[in-house]
């Protein structure tokens, strides 16, 4: 399994549309056997997620992200982690220990981006739109 974190230094990058940096950890049997780190400079967002299947990756864990953009990686059969904020080795810590759900790697923010708020309604948040109330 391939895992990439957006980086920024040092720590998750706030909003993987514009990173430039990606940590890729191969992961097996629960634990790192070889990591890199390369650009991902692409400014064309179709672009940014044909470089990560090209890199082979599994799992994607970053922060903010575009619609467009999630849904062209989820799309590519990538597994989507975001709104992931923290150090990038505390993050992979978590993920390989699986407590990365825990509310200290929630972006701030977002009361949680599985349930209701910011992060898990896409920036919803229970607003009215157009007469209509958003649950």
């Amino acid at each position: 399994m391939k895992i990439a974190i957006p980086t920024w230094n040092g720590r998750v990058s706030p909003v993987f549309d514009t990173a430039s940096r990606l940590v890729v950890v191969e992961i097996a049997n629960e634990s790192e056997i070889a990591r890199f780190e390369t650009g991902i400079s692409e400014y064309f967002l179709p672009s940014k997620s044909i470089r990560l299947t090209g890199l082979g990756i599994d799992t994607l864990i970053c922060g903010a992200i575009s619609r467009p953009l999630a849904y062209m990686i989820t799309t590519a059969g990538i597994m989507l982690i975001p709104w992931i904020a923290g150090q990038v080795e505390e993050v992979l810590h978590a993920f390989l220990n699986n407590t990365l759900f825990d509310p200290r790697f929630i972006m701030p923010g977002c009361a949680s981006p599985w349930g209701k708020g910011p992060g898990g309604r896409h920036g919803q948040g229970g607003r009215r739109r157009r007469g209509t109330h958003v649950p």
